[in-house]
C-alpha cells in the first residue's frame, strides 16, 4: 500500500470526501442536470460511476458507446465533482456469457452459475481475461486525463458472489498454484496427511479442487483452496491495477474490501499490500450489539489501512434489500454510522447508491435520494451529514492514534477453524474476536485490531482469540513479545495446528504450551444450550466469575508463575480444574494467559479487568462515560481529535474529557451533552 489519496487539483483544501455510486445510466438525461443539483446541496464531492456499466460501453463485441460516459464525466467536472472511476469488469454483459459459457463460474456441485444476476465470471479464466483487460485497457486510455479522474475503482466487492470456483480452469490454476507453494507432489502429500483414507497423490495433474465428495474432502486442501482463492482474486485485481498504472502512474487505484460479518473470502491483509489506498463496503448485520459490530470492522479496515485514512466506499442511508426483513435506520443512525467510521479513520463517506432505483434487484435499497425525491427526510438528514462532514474538515489526513491494546486477527485461523470434521461444528471465530472487542468497548478501552504479522511490539496487551493456526515464526513472534513485557491474551483452541492443518504433538495448546505454562489432553465442546459455571479464586482475581459456553477443557498447569484467575464450579468432570490462567514471565518481562471457554459477558469483564489491571490499562474514559461511549482518537500534527460515539438511546454528560467540540454536536457553545446516537469530536490541542 502506498497510502496515495484522491487526486486532487493544485492547492484545494483537505476535507472528508462524501459521495455515492452512481449510476445515471439508470435514468434519462433530464435527471442528469437535476442530479447534480443536488449532489452541490448535499456538499457531495465525489462518486463512483461505470461500476455495472459493461454492457452500455460494449453493447456488443464489435460496437463501443462511451458517448454517454463522456457526457456524464464532462458534467460531473463542471459542478466540482470527482469521479472514482470503475474498470466496469464486475458484471459481464449477457452477449459475453452466452458466446463464451467457459467463462461462467461453477459450484462445488457442478451447477452453472449463468448470467442474469452479478458476478457471473471465473476469476481464473483466461477467455474472461481477455475481455476485461480489453475493456480496461479501453476505459484507461480514453479517460486518462479527464480532469474529473481522481481515482481507479477496480472490479467491485471482488468476490462478492465467485470467490469459490470449481471450474476446469480452477483446477489448471489451483494445481499452478499447488506446484509453486509445494514444489513437488511429496511436499504435498506430506503437508495434507494424505496417507489417510488413500489420499496419496502421484502426480500434481490428479488434484482437483475440493468438489461436493462422498465424505469430508481434505482439510489441508480446503484450507489451501481457501487460500488459492484469496490469492486468484488478489491476482485478477493485480493485473487489471497494472493496466491501470501504465496509463496513468499519478491516479491512485483501489477495490471495496468487505469487513463485515462473517465475509472472509478474501485475505484483505495480502489485498491491502497491492492497493494505493484502502476501500471498504459495510453494512449493519441484522445481529445484537451491530453498531459495535460496525465499530469493530472500521477498526479491522484501519488496521489493515496501518492506521493512514481509509475509503468507506459503500454503507447505507437507511433500509437494505438483501436481509429477511430490512428496517430502515432511527433517526440519528445515519449520521452515527457513517461518523463512527471517520472515527476509526475513514477520510471518504459514501453510500450505496446516490439515487434509490426504480427497477432491478435493489430498487428496495435506500439511497442518498429516496424515491421519495428530495423532500423527504432521508435527503435532509443527507444534507446535514454532508454539512457535518464539512465542518469536521481539520480531521481529514489525520491517523489513528495507536492504542495500548490490540486484537490479533488472522485468515489461515478464520478459514481452518470452521473447517468440517472438528470438535464443534459451533465454533464462529470472528464472533469471539468481537466479543473480546465489545467487552473493551464496553470497559472504555481503545483497541486495535491487527493481523498476524503486523508489528505488535508496541501494544501493551495483546488479545489473540482462536488462535487455532501457529506456524513457527508467528510462536516465536508472540514468545518474544512476551519476554520483551508484553502482556498476551490467548483462548481455547489456539496454537492447535501448524501453517498446513497439522497437529502440533505433545498436547494442546501446541505451539502456545510452553509460554502460556498450561497443557491439555482432550477439548471438551459444550452442547447447544449447555453452559459451565465459572468461579474466581481467592485474592486479586476473585471478581472473575460468570459462565462459559461452547468450549471446555481439562487444564493442566505446568509452568511456574502460573496463576489461576477462574476454576470451573459445579460440573462432576471439571469442578475446581482451571478456566481462566495467568503465567507471569518475571519482574522484567510481560505474561501470557489462557481463556479455556467462550466467557459471558459477565466473566468475560471480570477477566479484562485483572489482566488489563496487571498490564497497567486503564480507561480514559469518565466513570460515569464507560460502557456508554466508545471514544477513538485519530491524530493530526498539531492536534488529536477524539471522537465520542454514543452507543445509547439516552443523552449523556459531555463532562470529564479535555478539548472543544468540533462541528455541530453537543449543546451550544460546544459543551454540554451528547445526544441519543450522537458522535461529537473534541480537539485536544498539543
Amino acid at each position: 500500500m502506498t497510502n496515495r489519496w484522491l487526486r486532487r487539483p493544485a492547492g484545494a483544501p483537505d476535507r472528508l470526501s462524501y459521495g455515492a455510486d452512481y449510476n445515471p445510466e439508470q435514468w434519462p438525461r433530464e435527471i442528469w442536470r437535476e442530479d447534480v443539483r443536488l449532489m452541490r446541496e448535499a456538499n457531495v464531492d465525489v462518486v463512483s460511476l461505470a461500476i455495472f456499466s459493461w454492457a452500455r460501453i460494449r453493447p456488443d463485441e464489435d460496437t463501443w458507446d462511451f458517448a454517454w460516459l463522456d457526457e456524464i464525466m464532462d458534467l460531473l467536472h463542471a459542478h466540482g465533482i470527482g469521479v472514482d472511476l470503475a474498470t466496469a469488469t464486475a458484471s459481464p454483459p449477457p452477449w459475453l456469457a452466452m458466446k463464451h459459457p467457459e467463462t461462467l463460474p461453477v459450484t462445488a456441485e457442478g451447477r452453472t452459475l449463468w448470467q442474469g444476476g452479478r458476478q457471473h465470471w471465473r476469476p481464473t479464466s483466461p477467455v474472461f481475461r481477455r475481455y476485461a483487460l480489453e475493456l480496461v485497457e479501453a476505459i484507461a486510455r480514453r479517460y486518462a486525463d479527464h480532469p474529473a479522474l481522481v481515482a481507479w475503482h477496480v472490479n467491485n466487492e471482488l468476490g462478492c458472489h465467485n470467490a469459490y470456483d470449481y471450474s476446469d480452469d480452477a483446477a489448471s490454476a489451483f494445481r499452478l498454484w499447488l506446484r509453486n507453494r509445494y514444489g513437488n507432489v511429496d511436499a504435498l502429500n506430506h503437508a495434507w496427511g494424505t496417507d489417510f483414507w488413500s489420499q496419496r497423490y502421484s502426480d500434481f495433474e490428479h488434484v482437483l479442487p475440493p468438489r461436493e465428495a462422498a465424505s469430508y474432502p481434505n482439510p489441508t486442501q480446503q484450507l489451501d483452496f481457501a487460500r488459492f482463492s484469496s490469492d486468484a482474486l488478489r491476482e485478477y485485481f493485480v493485473a487489471e491495477r497494472d493496466v491501470l498504472r501504465r496509463f496513468t502512474p499519478d491516479v491512485p487505484v483501489t477495490t471495496n474490501f468487505m469487513v463485515m460479518g462473517e465475509t472472509n473470502f478474501a485475505d484483505y491483509a495480502t489485498f491491502a499490500r497491492e492497493v494505493d489506498f484502502v476501500s471498504n463496503d459495510h453494512y449493519r448485520q441484522p445481529v445484537a450489539d451491530s453498531r459495535d459490530e460496525l465499530s469493530f470492522s472500521a477498526a479491522w479496515v484501519s488496521g489493515l489501512a496501518a492506521g493512514a485514512p481509509w475509503f468507506l466506499m459503500e454503507n447505507s442511508t437507511s433500509a437494505v434489500n438483501w436481509q429477511p426483513v430490512n428496517r430502515p435506520k432511527r433517526p440519528g443512525e445515519l449520521a452515527r454510522d457513517s461518523l463512527a467510521h471517520v472515527a476509526h479513520g475513514a477520510d471518504a463517506v459514501c453510500y450505496f447508491q446516490w439515487r434509490q432505483s426504480a427497477a432491478g434487484a435493489e430498487k428496495y435499497h435506500s439511497a442518498m435520494v429516496p424515491h421519495a425525491g428530495e423532500d423527504s427526510r432521508l435527503f435532509r438528514d443527507v444534507v446535514a451529514l454532508g454539512a457535518r462532514l464539512g465542518e469536521l474538515s481539520p480531521v481529514a489526513g489525520s491517523r489513528r492514534a495507536p492504542a495500548r491494546v490490540a486484537i490479533l486477527v488472522d485468515w489461515t485461523s478464520w478459514w481452518a477453524s470452521e473447517l468440517d470434521s472438528h470438535p464443534t461444528d459451533r465454533l464462529r471465530y470472528r464472533d469471539e474476536a468481537f466479543a473480546w472487542w465489545r467487552a473493551l468497548v464496553d470497559a472504555g478501552v481503545r483497541a486495535d485490531v491487527v493481523h498476524a504479522g503486523q508489528e505488535i511490539g508496541g501494544f501493551d496487551v495483546v488479545i489473540a482469540p482462536v488462535l487455532y493456526s501457529v506456524p513457527d515464526a508467528l510462536a516465536k513472534t508472540l514468545a518474544a513479545y512476551v519476554a520483551g513485557g508484553g502482556h498476551l491474551v490467548t483462548t481455547y483452541f489456539s496454537g492447535i495446528v501448524d501453517e498446513n492443518d497439522r497437529v502440533l504433538l505433545g498436547g494442546y495448546p501446541g505451539a502456545l504450551r510452553e509460554v502460556l505454562g498450561i497443557r491439555v489432553e482432550e477439548f471438551r465442546p459444550l452442547h447447544a444450550g449447555e453452559t459451565v459455571a465459572l468461579g474466581g479464586v481467592d485474592g486479586a482475581a476473585a471478581e472473575v466469575s460468570g459462565a462459559g459456553d461452547l468450549w471446555s477443557e481439562i487444564v493442566d498447569v505446568t509452568g511456574e508463575g502460573v496463576q489461576v484467575l477462574a476454576r470451573f464450579e459445579d460440573n462432576d468432570e471439571l469442578a475446581g480444574l482451571p478456566a481462566v490462567t495467568r503465567r507471569s514471565h518475571g519482574p522484567d518481562a510481560g505474561s501470557a494467559s489462557y481463556v479455556a471457554t467462550r466467557l459471558d459477558a459477565r466473566a468475560r469483564a471480570g477477566a479484562l479487568e485483572v489482566l488489563l489491571g496487571a498490564a497497567g490499562v486503564s480507561s480514559e474514559l469518565p466513570e460515569a462515560l464507560r460502557g456508554r461511549v466508545e471514544m477513538t482518537v485519530r491524530r493530526g500534527p498539531d492536534a488529536d481529535f477524539a471522537f465520542l460515539i454514543n452507543r445509547t438511546d439516552e443523552e449523556l454528560p459531555l463532562q470529564g474529557i479535555d478539548g472543544e467540540v468540533l462541528g455541530g454536536a453537543g449543546a451550544p457553545g460546544g459543551r454540554g451533552a451528547l445526544a441519543p446516537r450522537e458522535v461529537a469530536v473534541l480537539v485536544q490541542r498539543r
